[in-house]
């Protein structure tokens, strides 16, 4: 459940930033010269506060499913985020996505059902692991 929650903080989070510096960059040409300018239009957007506040949401809660999980399950796993994110860039944000994006976007889900499959390791298990190894005669 930890995971999913993780997978969706994170989209949606990638999805309200990217929106609303979309938005100031139409308003706002991207130059160096008003670097202090387009931090305050950029502190002032409720999709850039929103999607800051989801991707804190998601990172609190990833470290929290990496104290669960092996690293090795989590981060492929979470990867199905990325999907998500070209999907939802191509049907919320109208960005073009290309046939290579696409046969990419496949591939990846094709390695998170492969890594789903093989299930996480217990913190418990570790435990067990290492306090059987203390127990064994040196």
């Amino acid at each position: 459940m930890v995971l999913v929650l993780v997978v969706l903080f994170q989209t949606a989070g990638n999805l309200l930033v990217s929106r609303g510096m979309k938005q100031l960059a139409v308003t706002s040409p991207w130059e160096t010269t008003h670097w202090f300018s387009f931090s305050l239009q950029m502190a002032a957007s409720p999709s850039v506060w929103l999607g800051t506040l989801l991707l804190i949401i998601f990172f609190v809660l990833y470290a929290a499913l990496l104290s669960w999980a092996d690293l090795s399950f989590v981060l492929p796993a979470s990867s199905f985020g990325y999907v998500l994110n070209v999907a939802l860039a191509h049907y919320v944000l109208l960005e073009p996505v290309s046939m290579s994006r696409w046969f990419g976007t496949m591939l990846i889900s094709i390695g998170v059902v492969v890594v789903s499959m093989t299930g996480t390791q217990s913190v418990e298990h570790v435990k067990e692991e290492t306090i059987s190894q203390r127990e064994l005669p040196g």
